[in-house]
């Protein structure tokens, strides 16, 4: 029997963010179990979706025929509280949910307010919560009323990874993956290294800039403040194939998330065998092995510039984080054992 559900998503699945990437592996692994999928784009702009784009998201999803399961990212969702409580009377719904919206850095006491409010209501209106941690499980049990036994978690999946050669120069390769907003503290990093300016590294950044251009304007500013013109460079989203590359070359996974709900570039760093240096928040202590890591308060720029001091001058305590990681990859779970996980939670409702 064909097995069909809608998955929907803000905007273009092929955005580069850990979430997007997440949305895409699992649609994928979805469909070799079985499943038919129908992906619904509802437009761009969230959390703040346009009086337009809450129409068009309305008009998509009404389209959906009765008792047809629906997916829908908690970016969206989470936004979109009349209309889940809407759908909920035709269809089974299930939210998606990286990270609650309120924990966004950045937003006003207010806003913060609303959104939390916002998520909570649309919440109520799934029938199940697939969570990609554990650590953001109970954040929605304790703060959104979400009871424990409608909530499923489905780590991010890790394929096996070429492990990272690093540098052969003397000069300590750092590398940060994530999009330029202010929730991945790269303005944290960048003023921890401002006091390392006599230690022989060179950081490399991939992710998004254009997610948020103010963020993006202030991280090249504190650069060229800094004047680290020469040794920090600003790579952007890049293809998966480069991205391989930076992970390969590097010497040490870096990021002063202020939050994440599960981290998959630490993850990643992980499965590369890079010693990681990072932060408490969020799930990164339950995404990151303690042997393979360094983590500090978010938003303490002397704790992370020590850890920083501490691997770029001891090559001894980099290679063992990094034989740390290399243990824990081989613990990483597959993308097939979480799409399986993620499939119970629609065999549940389908």
């Amino acid at each position: 029997m064909v097995r069909s559900i809608a998955f929907a998503v803000p905007g273009d699945l092929a955005t580069p963010t850990g979430g997007y990437a997440y949305d895409r592996r699992m649609i994928t692994e979805l469909e070799n179990l079985g499943w038919r999928i129908e992906l619904i784009d509802l437009g761009d702009g969230y959390p703040r979706p346009s009086a337009e784009r809450r129409k068009m998201a309305q008009a998509k999803l009404a389209a959906v025929p009765a008792g047809c399961p629906i997916v829908i990212d908690g970016l969206a969702l989470g936004v979109l509280p009349e209309l889940a409580m809407q759908l909920r009377s035709r269809h089974p719904l299930l939210a998606l949910v990286h990270h609650p919206l309120a924990l966004e850095s950045g937003l006003s006491a207010a806003e913060s307010d609303a959104l939390r409010a916002s998520e909570r209501t649309a919440l109520t209106a799934a029938s199940h919560v697939i969570v990609t941690s554990a650590p953001t499980a109970r954040l929605l049990v304790a703060g959104y009323d979400v009871p424990a036994d409608r909530i499923i978690v489905a780590r991010p999946g890790s394929d096996p990874a070429a492990a990272a050669r690093g540098s052969s120069d003397g000069i300590v390769r750092l590398l940060a993956v994530g999009a330029v907003v202010p929730r991945k503290g790269f303005d944290v990093l960048i003023a921890a290294l401002a006091t390392l300016a006599d230690l022989p590294w060179r950081l490399a950044i991939a992710g998004d800039r254009g997610r948020d251009p103010e963020a993006a304007a202030r991280l090249e500013a504190d650069i060229a403040r800094c004047k680290f013109g020469a040794r920090v460079d600003m790579h952007g989203a890049v293809a998966r194939e480069r991205l391989t590359e930076l992970y390969i070359a590097a010497d040490v996974f870096v990021l002063a998330s202020r939050f994440e709900g599960y981290g998959m570039a630490f993850a990643e760093a992980v499965a590369h065998g890079l010693p990681v240096i990072g932060t408490n928040a969020g799930a990164i202590p339950e995404t990151v092995p303690a042997q393979a890591s360094i983590l500090v308060p978010p938003d303490d720029v002397a704790a992370l510039a020590a850890a920083l001091r501490r691997v770029i001058e001891n090559a001894g305590e980099r290679q063992r984080l990094a034989a740390a990681a290399r243990a824990a990859a081989k613990e990483l779970p597959s993308w097939q054992d979480s799409a399986k996980l993620f499939s119970r939670a629609l065999e549940a409702v389908a």
